[in-house]
């Protein structure tokens, strides 16, 4: 069984801020848990509010617990807004389905965990974490 370790945790997050940066995004909070929701690694960048970490968790958050991308859960929360609501508060409030998390799989697929972020808007947190995760070797989703 794979498990994801925390040399790799930091290397993925300092790849996806080090994207964010390329790319030219707001100050951003980056967040990665374990297979388990453990919070594995996080870094907030000089400047991102007092939210970002919180937010980047609950999405990583969501992510691992539904097994789901964050995108796919925001999708599915507009069709279930109420089963949502429960889940948020079932997690106590670090739940939260929104675009920018993204699971974190091994090559055989194993689900080793997942990583989140926010500062920008969500497609610009998924690129990050996407580019975090691809640096590392391992998959996205």
């Amino acid at each position: 069984m794979s498990t994801l370790t925390l040399s790799q945790a930091n290397a993925l997050l300092s790849a996806a801020l080090q994207a964010a940066r390329r790319a030219g995004h707001r100050p951003m909070s980056v967040v990665v848990v374990d297979e388990a929701g453990h919070l594995k690694a996080m870094q907030r960048e000089d400047g991102a509010s007092m939210f970002r970490a919180d937010i980047a968790l609950g999405k990583a958050w969501a992510a691992v617990g539904m097994g789901a991308n964050s995108r796919v859960l925001a999708e599915r929360a507009q069709g279930n807004p109420n089963f949502f609501q429960a889940l948020a508060a079932t997690g106590q409030g670090r739940f939260i389905p929104q675009t920018g998390a993204l699971l974190i799989r091994d090559a055989q697929g194993q689900l080793l965990g997942a990583v989140g972020a926010s500062g920008g808007t969500g497609d610009e947190d998924e690129a990050i974490c996407q580019a975090g995760i691809e640096a590392v070797g391992l998959s996205p989703g």
